[in-house]
């Protein structure tokens, strides 16, 4: 049971102030206890790919982040430096106001840019933040659908910056309508043992949290 929620959290710390002692004792959870990745700032990328060589774990960031309201060419340059770094998964987040004016081309092309940067390497990830807090369930199954199209890998719930993380309602949601063409990660406000598998249960594939040694030890004690 343990092991196997592991290998689905992205051990997360994206706060501003985060400093390198914090981001050395990340990556040595992160191997401690076989999580999926890390997930760091762009700042920390080349450090975290540093202490994680040799590790099955990978070394996850956020393009863009949090708000996505750039421009598609600068979101495919941090792109592209961050996997120069050492970045084995990007974090991207949609250009949300494109979204709100129902401009879907220009949200396929914007997550089509930093995808296109991935494809130029191997076994590189791509997920898409959708901030389901601020899309109402059209908006969010019409993201769904374009990050499909654009070849992204993930749709992930939220940034964890938003007025709301993930919930299980959004994560159903956004499982059926990728519809096995791309997986789900669940991110924001996911603190607990009960939380974290009720949204597997619910169709995510992959957690980001930033209590995962919280769940994991409320996992052992059960």
């Amino acid at each position: 049971m343990i092991q196997d929620l592991a290998v689905r959290i992205d051990h997360t710390l994206l706060k501003a102030e985060a400093q390198e002692k914090e981001i050395s004792k990340l990556c040595l959870e992160a191997v401690q206890y076989s999580f999926a990745s890390v997930c760091v700032n762009p700042l920390w990328v080349e450090k975290s790919a540093q202490l994680l060589a040799g590790s099955p774990v990978k070394v996850a960031t956020v393009i863009a982040f949090p708000l996505g309201a750039t421009l598609p060419a600068l979101k495919a340059s941090e792109a592209r430096e961050m996997l120069q770094k050492g970045a084995q998964e990007l974090d991207m987040v949609m250009n949300l106001g494109l979204a709100k004016a129902g401009n879907w081309d220009a949200v396929q092309d914007d997550i089509s840019a930093v995808v296109e940067e991935a494809r130029s390497y191997s076994d590189i990830i791509v997920k898409v933040i959708l901030e389901t807090a601020l899309l109402k369930p059209e908006e969010i199954e019409e993201a769904c659908r374009r990050a499909v199209q654009a070849g992204a890998d993930y749709v992930k719930t939220s940034t964890g910056f938003g007025p709301a993380g993930a919930t299980l309602e959004d994560v159903a949601l956004m499982k059926k309508t990728v519809a096995g063409k791309a997986k789900v990660k669940a991110s924001g406000g996911i603190r607990s043992a009960q939380e974290a598998l009720a949204m597997i249960q619910a169709g995510a594939d992959r957690l980001g949290t930033s209590a995962s040694l919280k769940i994991i030890e409320q996992i052992k004690a059960t």
